[in-house]
């Protein structure tokens, strides 16, 4: 995970990591970061295959900047509080008396 200039963060999964970052430095990345310079290197993990990384990069994509914070920070607990916070938010209610 990069952190941008414009404090955002930019998500992927390369088998060449210090090639990758090199070539985001330089801005010969078309997309999020080309214009978002200086970007540092603020997480990364090693994977066993493509897939999983791409599993993982698709899932932190989706999540909040609060949990990709966490993240960073390894606050195993603090991103298991916001999982389930987030899942209570995206639960239906039972109170509204619909039976679809």
């Amino acid at each position: 995970m990069l952190h941008c200039a414009d404090r955002s963060f930019y998500t992927g999964h390369t088998d060449n990591l210090e090639t990758r970052i090199a070539q985001h430095e330089a801005g010969a990345i078309p997309g999020h970061t080309q214009n978002r310079r200086p970007i540092k290197l603020v997480w990364s993990q090693e994977f066993g295959t493509r897939m999983e990384a791409l599993e993982a990069e698709r899932q932190i994509k989706g999540w909040s900047r609060a949990k990709k914070l966490a993240l960073i920070r390894e606050d195993w607990t603090l991103i298991s509080t916001l999982a389930r916070s987030n899942q209570e938010k995206e639960s239906p209610s039972t109170s509204s008396g619909r039976t679809e």
